[in-house]
């Protein structure tokens, strides 16, 4: 799986999160089941900056470095349309 992502890549990732205030960007928000907090997800805008065996090392926008797994679902390459339309919200690519 993870040979189909390659260093300079743009991905787009998933994230679940849970608080009692989903931020602008929550998709799918469902409450709790007592009503006290709300489970939801959102998306972030990472680039490839390498590929090992079993995982992935992205670049946030502010220039963090994060591993995810390779095989993780919530983890793909972003469409054309969506490196258009996020252009902004993705990291620049690493200078050679």
């Amino acid at each position: 799986m993870a040979a189909h992502f390659k260093p300079g890549d743009c991905v787009i990732y998933r994230k679940p999160k849970f608080s009692v205030h989903p931020g602008p960007h929550a998709q799918d928000i469902h409450p709790a089941p007592h009503g006290d907090s709300y489970s939801y997800w959102v998306r972030k805008f990472y680039r490839v900056i390498a590929v090992l065996a079993q995982e992935v090392v992205v670049r946030t926008r502010r220039g963090r470095q994060r591993s995810l797994a390779a095989a993780d679902p919530a983890l793909r390459r972003a469409h054309w349309w969506e490196r258009l339309l996020f252009r902004q919200r993705f990291p620049p690519p690493t200078p050679a």
